[in-house]
């Protein structure tokens, strides 16, 4: 293969990582597998890069940490983190306009479901 092939392989490979990384990014608060997303994403961008195996190490790691440590958290704590994320997943919902599209369908007329920043 060729400088020109390989550096477009490797161009093409930086792209594809770093598009799947940044919608598991996105994903992860929601149910769903964001971090698997994430992980794939850094797999994609290891088979070129040295830096992303190292952090597809790390992260791993840290992740497997987070898991370990919750487990072991009161249902207390567990219930704050269940509630955190809930109010991000609302919000975020309610600022890509996801209840203003409901409330055009429904004809509901709830101004305030509307996203704030479409107005």
């Amino acid at each position: 293969m060729n400088k020109a092939m390989r550096q477009a392989k490797k161009a093409s490979i930086g792209i594809a990582g770093s598009v799947v990384v940044l919608i598991g990014i996105v994903a992860i608060p929601y149910p769903g597998p964001g971090w698997l997303i994430v992980f794939a994403g850094l797999a994609i961008l290891a088979t070129e890069f040295e830096w992303a195996q190292r952090l597809l190490d790390k992260a791993r790691g840290k992740y497997d940490a987070w898991t370990d440590w919750i487990k072991g958290q009161s249902l207390y704590i567990k219930a704050v983190f269940v509630i955190l994320t809930s109010i991000v997943v609302v919000t975020t919902i309610w600022l890509m306009n996801g209840y203003g599209i409901i409330n055009d369908l429904l004809s509901l007329g709830w101004d305030w479901l509307r996203s704030p920043l479409l107005r």
